[in-house]
């Protein structure tokens, strides 16, 4: 590992060494802790106390070590699922159907729309709306404030949902029309996300946990679905839009959850600044650290193949990782979505192997590796 780096920190962030933090898919809780995702789960303001609380108890009882599970003694109001990855409740403004599971997230049915023609104002209409409203409502007369946050997703994400794989039809055949839809979506999400902050104090939890270890709220733009669009299609119609969020919102961040987020270095390298990037696994981190040496790089685990791995092999995937983004003050890692079949074991190695590395730097450095 290189111990000479050009970038401490970023100051905005504020963060200690190497943050790490990983989500439980359902089907974990739904198998271990008997957790179920109807519909109250996410809407009926006891249950929705109810079940963060015994989330928190049950990450306390398995992996409390590893500073899990902090808050298993309190009532805390939280008005979104802070420990899944649940992005649905923009889309169900926008008029898309919402199926619920006891063992999965949300799973939003797309509206196959004619054309993407967005509403703001109808958005904010909708019942969807005043259903998150009258949750909001009832957790403050109860508690008096609100705390966490909602998934928002991201532009072309909502789209997707909206009008289909038909949308990038669109992009094509009427590009300023498109152009014109998405700047609508836009609004939408940052209208929901910055209402959400003003509220709680925090936007993006939700779309990744890591970013609680960090002192300052990321607004973190999901761009799960930028794999089906090339670069030039990126810079054309949502850069701009990601350019403009990264001026207006500090720290900036982007969600890039799929295998090829180093497709995007360049044109990432040109935003007026980005924070934050949470990126996907099988990622060229180097390749990214080269042209993103001022920004925090989020590294995800393959949750499917890390429970084929042994701790160890856990461990040593950790530990290359880390090493390839070369700046343990400006990387994170974190799993998303355990299944249940993940073993305490393979949970705790994570936590372990980030564990040795904070000793490892802070004795290269000659620091104390502070608190999680």
């Amino acid at each position: 590992m290189k111990t000479t780096r050009r970038v401490r920190a970023n100051k905005r962030l504020a963060n200690d060494m190497l943050p790490v933090d990983i989500v439980l898919h359902p089907s974990w809780w739904y198998a271990h802790a008997g957790i179920t995702f109807d519909e109250d789960f996410f809407f009926h303001p006891k249950k929705r106390v109810e079940s963060e609380r015994r989330m928190e108890q049950v990450l306390h009882e398995r992996f409390g070590q590893y500073g899990l599970g902090t808050e298993h003694d309190r009532d805390l109001p939280m008005i979104g699922a802070v420990h899944n990855a649940a992005g649905f409740v923009v889309a169900a403004m926008l008029g898309c159907e919402i199926r619920y599971r006891p063992d999965a997230a949300p799973e939003v049915i797309p509206a196959q729309a004619a054309k993407l023609n967005v509403d703001p104002e109808r958005a904010f209409r909708s019942e969807a709306r005043r259903r998150y409203e009258r949750l909001r409502d009832q957790l403050k007369a109860r508690y008096g404030r609100v705390l966490g946050d909602i998934n928002w997703g991201g532009v072309l994400n909502v789209a997707l949902d909206l009008r289909g794989q038909d949308v990038l039809l669109d992009m094509m055949d009427e590009p300023e029309k498109t152009r014109i839809q998405f700047g609508h979506l836009a609004e939408v999400l940052e209208r929901f996300a910055s209402g959400i902050q003003a509220e709680t104090g925090t936007s993006s939890v939700s779309v990744n946990r890591n970013v609680r270890h960090l002192g300052s709220p990321v607004f973190l733009h999901s761009e799960c679905s930028h794999t089906m669009i090339s670069l030039q299609d990126y810079e054309r119609f949502l850069m701009p839009i990601d350019a403009e969020w990264s001026r207006r919102h500090r720290p900036f961040g982007i969600h890039h959850c799929g295998k090829d987020p180093h497709r995007f270095a360049a044109a990432y390298a040109k935003l007026p600044r980005l924070d934050f990037l949470d990126l996907g696994w099988g990622g060229d981190v180097a390749l990214l650290r080269q042209h993103l040496p001022r920004t925090f790089l989020n590294l995800r685990l393959d949750p499917v193949t890390l429970v084929r791995q042994t701790p160890e092999q856990i461990r040593a995937t950790v530990t290359r990782l880390v090493g390839e983004s070369d700046n343990p003050w400006l990387t994170g890692v974190c799993c998303i979505n355990l299944d249940q079949t993940a073993t305490d074991a393979q949970i705790g190695a994570i936590f372990e192997a980030v564990g040795e590395l904070r000793c490892k730097y802070a004795a290269e450095a000659g620091t104390a590796t502070g608190p999680r």
